[in-house]
């Protein structure tokens, strides 16, 4: 996916008017507080001559140290983020800023989005509607399709088809039968593997309850 393909070309307001109503209305929501910070760090590298532009960048380094602090979300404005990207459940959350979101996508707190290992340069490409729960690690040069469901503290070192669950440590990667890309997970139909243990059960059902 490319970068390009996910900026969005609303503008900065634009942008954050569409973030309040993705997060209902609530202006003291953490994630939302995380999103304006965001849109004002994109914002600002428009922003000419470069003379202006130095008290901007100030300023944006100051609300994301203070979002840092008060949401314990992480989110710098280098990473690649779609419309309607949503932050539930503050605290914990660390995105590289090399990595890449689509549309629609939604993190929870103890998220990590980031490398591998320090010396392996890289960070995930996450497509369309991919749904992260609570405590789960991305690492890595990888590519997560559309629609994909990622369960609670899962780690995720490899691609993830379309369409797909992924669960546990390291993540197993479970197909659905007839995915049909844009269907949200709710009505998607059932996985094509059963799961062969109590863990994997547990892991499975973590991962069908995040959409619901």
């Amino acid at each position: 996916m490319p970068r390009a393909a996910l900026v969005s070309e609303k503008s900065m307001f634009e942008n954050i008017r569409e973030d309040l109503r993705t997060y209902e209305g609530k202006l003291s929501a953490q994630g939302f507080w995380a999103m304006v910070t965001y849109r004002f760090g994109r914002w600002r590298y428009g922003v000419r001559p470069a003379l202006l532009r130095k008290p901007l960048s100030f300023a944006y380094r100051l609300l994301k140290t203070v979002t840092q602090v008060m949401a314990g979300i992480d989110l710098p404005c280098e990473a690649v983020v779609g419309r309607r990207f949503r932050i539930d459940h503050f605290g914990g959350v660390i995105v590289s800023g090399d990595a890449v979101f689509g549309d629609d996508c939604v993190i929870r707190n103890g998220v990590t989005i980031g490398l591998r290992r320090r010396d392996e340069p890289g960070s995930p490409v996450i497509g369309n509607r991919v749904d992260i729960g609570t405590g789960a690690k991305v690492l890595g040069p990888i590519h997560i399709g559309d629609d994909v469901v990622i369960g609670a503290n899962a780690v995720v070192i490899r691609d993830v088809p379309a369409g797909s669950i992924a669960v546990g440590i390291p993540a197993r990667i479970i197909a659905r039968k007839g995915y049909t890309q844009g269907v949200s997970f709710q009505d998607a139909p059932q996985p094509a593997v059963i799961p062969n243990s109590a863990s994997e059960t547990a892991e499975l059902l973590v991962a069908l309850q995040l959409s619901i």
